[in-house]
């Protein structure tokens, strides 16, 4: 199974998250906010198969570390989460550097099928346009 840091401010949220990845048989690194998983990926030289994180956090947000961590290690794979439209929206220039962005709040199922599509690099399933959509 993988290896996977998971930066998020909010204790509940990181317990439910930790525990049901825990569950799925991953190895799982907690870390507050962004300041001390951008600490823990470089004490670690990377080698995280996923980094799971929350975008809105004190010290480093989750953009922030998001954008330390690709320049150091462009090959982990890296998955943001957030419940405000924000800063989904500051999330949208990353394309290249995040796999995607999970809105909260999240059932279960969708968090487990997103990591696992991140894990397995599956390509991400836009919306199919219809006629309606494109006027």
């Amino acid at each position: 199974m993988a290896r996977i840091l998971v930066a998020e401010d909010d204790d509940n949220v990181r317990a439910f998250v930790t525990r049901a990845l825990a569950h799925m048989g991953h190895e799982i690194v907690e870390a507050e906010d962004g300041g001390i998983a951008a600490e823990i990926v470089a004490e670690k030289q990377g080698a995280f198969d996923l980094l799971l994180s929350d975008i809105k956090m004190p010290v480093m947000d989750g953009i922030a570390l998001a954008l330390t961590v690709a320049a150091q290690y462009p090959d982990l794979t890296i998955l943001l989460m957030t419940g405000f439209a924000d800063q989904r929206e500051r999330a949208h220039g990353l394309e290249a550097l995040i796999y995607d962005v999970v809105p909260k709040p999240f059932s279960l199922q969708v968090l487990l099928e997103k990591v696992a599509d991140a894990l397995s690099n599956k390509p991400l399933e836009l919306p199919s346009l219809t006629r309606a959509s494109l006027h």
